[in-house]
């Protein structure tokens, strides 16, 4: 069975099935029913939980172990698969089609998964999958979808939005769903419920799309060079401390001159990000990152090192400035010589 994200809980409301596809690149709504599925087989008394999280090497007779094994306590149980890809391979392509033809009993199969292309959607293990059990395909919340489901949220956590106030949040949090979560939380602790104005929200609700570190780091990677100095400074502008910053930009850049390296070992770029088990969503922008040679992102590390030693002021530098350095580097600008690229 196949259902739409909207329709998971009134499902979940009539029967709890034997195994849960969750597959999708937008967190909020995975985590969100995922949550609702463990809620359900909690309430339902599958007390015992046990979590697979398959990495490089995974060997996939552990699921057939995991489903053949008693439970310790004899109650009903949720077994979880976390799969960082969706390309399972042959191996687990054929352990996902022999648990379908025979789930496991007293026992709930929760799998969750980054979105699916079209040529897994039609394998074979998937329609096992889905006539076993349910697939709940998630997609992004975008364009004029965007309002209605704010909307729908301030609404089920009590708060009324006069006129203007979905839109104006909208376009703070430009399709960050769970920014926008985090907003009205803190809408909700702030004001209480009742009736929002828009002069309430600018208060209140920080500019977490545009201002957010990790935000920056792929606004970067997209070389979208104008726009990313923009959030370096409104970053600045709204109180966020350098370390914070250095680090955000610094973990990504040591993360691109390893892969880099393993690239110019002999490895695909697909190969290597799927070792390092890179979300789905961001492998478009490493990939453009792994366009470049691992000497240029050693190269930045040393500026990271110089901005480090600016921030704990044993050095006369700005720390602003050599971050702003990094920035325009890491998008693609070519100031000063780092390498090949």
């Amino acid at each position: 069975m196949r259902l739409r994200n909207d329709q998971l809980a009134r499902h979940l409301q009539r029967n709890l099935a034997p195994l849960y596809l969750i597959s999708g690149d937008e967190p909020l709504q995975m985590r969100e029913a995922a949550d609702e599925v463990r809620n359900t087989a909690r309430s339902q008394g599958y007390n015992e939980r046990e979590v697979l999280d398959p990495v490089a090497g995974f060997d996939w007779s552990a699921l057939n172990v995991a489903a053949e094994s008693l439970s310790l306590f004899g109650d009903k149980r949720l077994l979880e698969l976390r799969l960082a890809s969706s390309k399972v391979g042959s191996e687990g392509a054929k352990a996902l089609t022999a648990y379908a033809e025979r789930p496991a009993e007293d026992t709930v199969l929760l799998i969750t998964l980054p979105k699916l292309e079209r040529a897994q959607s039609n394998s074979k293990w998937f329609k096992h999958l889905e006539q076993a059990g349910v697939v709940v395909q998630i997609w992004p919340v975008e364009g004029n979808r965007l309002p209605p489901w704010i909307e729908q949220r301030l609404r089920r956590a009590g708060l009324i939005p006069e006129a203007g106030v979905v839109e104006m949040l909208a376009d703070r949090v430009e399709g960050n769903l769970l920014a926008a979560s985090q907003e009205i939380e803190k809408l909700l602790l702030l004001q209480g419920p009742g009736v929002i104005t828009m002069e309430q929200l600018a208060e209140s609700v920080a500019d977490s799309a545009r201002f957010d570190v990790f935000g920056l780091v792929d606004t970067l990677l997209s070389r979208e060079t104008a726009k990313g100095s923009r959030m370096l400074q409104g970053l600045k502008a709204e109180g966020v401390a350098a370390p914070v910053v250095l680090w955000a930009l610094s973990r990504e850049i040591r993360a691109l001159a390893g892969m880099a390296y393993e690239v110019e070992q002999g490895s695909s770029a697909d190969q290597v990000m799927g070792a390092h088990r890179v979300w789905e969503k961001r492998k478009p922008l490493l990939r453009k990152g792994l366009q470049r040679r691992s000497t240029h992102w050693r190269a930045l590390l040393k500026i990271c090192g110089q901005t480090d030693r600016a921030i704990k002021g044993l050095s006369p530098d700005d720390p602003w400035l050599l971050l702003e350095k990094l920035a325009l580097a890491m998008s693609g600008v070519t100031l000063f010589s780092v390498g090949e690229s």
